[in-house]
């Protein structure tokens, strides 16, 4: 058996590739918009829908298999999830009508989806107790990596084989990928050593204590659990609107397409920084003070949106932008751990994850139909700035759990 510290690596490794391979075929899906809408006509608004309904549907079940991965472990999950997002898109090829659209994609896909930030971020929050947020930091850097480098395959198998060969050939290959590394995950090292070598526990490696942390059953009667969820909620609501929105903020501006592009890019590749960045801090300081750091970058850098209208000006926007997204995606994690511990990270989290999927979906649907009535993104972005300011109030309201012996207190 290999010693457990050397073994954490490995997972650390393989939770990097599924995120990046989970997380960058989603992204990918918008490579998909032009050939389906010149396909079979649908608008815009109607293919942006599939996205989110698999947005919403990775959010609801994820609490699902947040109780799961608790109680069965990552390997069955992984391995159950893999096959639903690869069967998702191989029925995809297949496509006839819209409502297999929804089906395929927003429902089956978007459940194989489900896993991808519970498995990853909670199987990794469990191997490393010490450097918790530095690992969780170097693991949410695949989400960049994958959103570089999927959407790039996409765009090649299309001009080579068609858009349906494509979106088959990366279902078949992410599933059997995720499937086959799913199979050397495990749930913490204490497991692990108990079963294979209860004599030697604790000679090579800290063993964290997997039960540390309240139960379930006294997480869920806690104001600070519905306070994070909130905070996730208005978090990634805004979030979102950003993502989705930003290049045709650009293009109105007059920034010619490639370029707009070059603005997301930018978001995408900064934020590698970001969360590698702040995975440090959390070590140091915990994950509140990073979000604090971010909530100031995010509003200093939406104010400066209200005047940015040239290439150079959205340019700069994106490189503080993509230092916050990054900094908030890596924290949240952490934070739950350092609230909550260990013991049910996985179903607690997948809470957390579905309320902040449920404000990512309503967000971008919301900014449409607001600039659809206005033909504006203006109050759309100040919008955007009264949620971060509540959700960040929630962060400030933030106490540690009274009676317990966690260290959130000292962040």
């Amino acid at each position: 058996m290999p010693r457990p510290f050397s073994y954490a690596y490995l997972i650390a490794a393989i939770c990097f590739s599924i995120q990046a391979l989970g997380v960058g075929t989603y992204i990918s899906f918008g490579v998909f918009f032009n050939p389906l809408m010149e396909e079979f006509g649908w608008s815009r608004a109607v293919i942006s829908g599939a996205s989110s309904t698999a947005f919403l549907c990775a959010g609801v079940f994820g609490i699902l298999v947040g109780r799961l991965n608790d109680r069965f472990g990552p390997r069955r999950i992984m391995s159950v999830t893999a096959l639903l997002l690869g069967l998702g898109c191989v029925l995809m090829a297949r496509l006839t009508s819209l409502g297999e659209l929804y089906l395929f994609y927003g429902l089956i896909f978007g459940m194989g989806l489900s896993a991808i930030d519970v498995i990853a971020l909670t199987t990794v929050a469990r191997w490393f107790s010490q450097r918790r947020g530095f690992m969780t930091g170097i693991v949410k850097v695949g989400t960049g990596a994958g959103q570089f480098a999927i959407p790039l395959l996409a765009g090649a198998l299309i001009l080579h084989y068609g858009w349906r060969w494509a979106i088959a050939l990366i279902g078949i290959g992410v599933a059997a990928a995720l499937a086959l590394m799913a199979q050397f995950l495990r749930r913490d090292p204490a497991a692990m050593i108990l079963k294979n070598r209860p004599q030697t526990a604790g000679a090579d490696f800290a063993v964290p204590e997997a039960d540390l942390g309240l139960s379930l059953s006294q997480a869920v009667r806690t104001v600070q659990l519905w306070t994070i969820c909130l905070l996730n909620l208005f978090l990634v609501f805004c979030l979102m609107i950003i993502l989705l929105h930003i290049v045709p903020y650009a293009r109105d501006a007059g920034i010619p397409p490639l370029r707009a592009a070059g603005v997301l890019s930018t978001i995408g590749g900064v934020s590698m920084l970001g969360r590698f960045a702040s995975g440090l801090v959390i070590d140091r300081r915990g994950s509140k003070i990073v979000m604090h750091a971010c909530f100031l970058l995010l509003l200093g850098d939406l104010v400066w949106l209200q005047f940015a209208d040239r290439l150079w000006g959205l340019y700069l926007f994106a490189a503080f932008y993509g230092l916050a997204h990054g900094g908030f995606f890596t924290a949240i994690s952490p934070l739950v751990a350092e609230w909550f511990g260990i013991r049910f990270h996985g179903s607690l989290f997948g809470i957390v994850v579905c309320f902040g999927t449920l404000g990512g979906a309503a967000g971008p649907l919301a900014a449409g139909r607001l600039f659809d009535l206005l033909g504006s993104y203006q109050l759309t972005f100040r919008i955007v700035i009264g949620m971060a300011l509540v959700a960040w109030g929630l962060l400030l309201s933030l106490r540690p759990v009274k009676g317990t012996d966690l260290n959130c207190e000292l962040y």
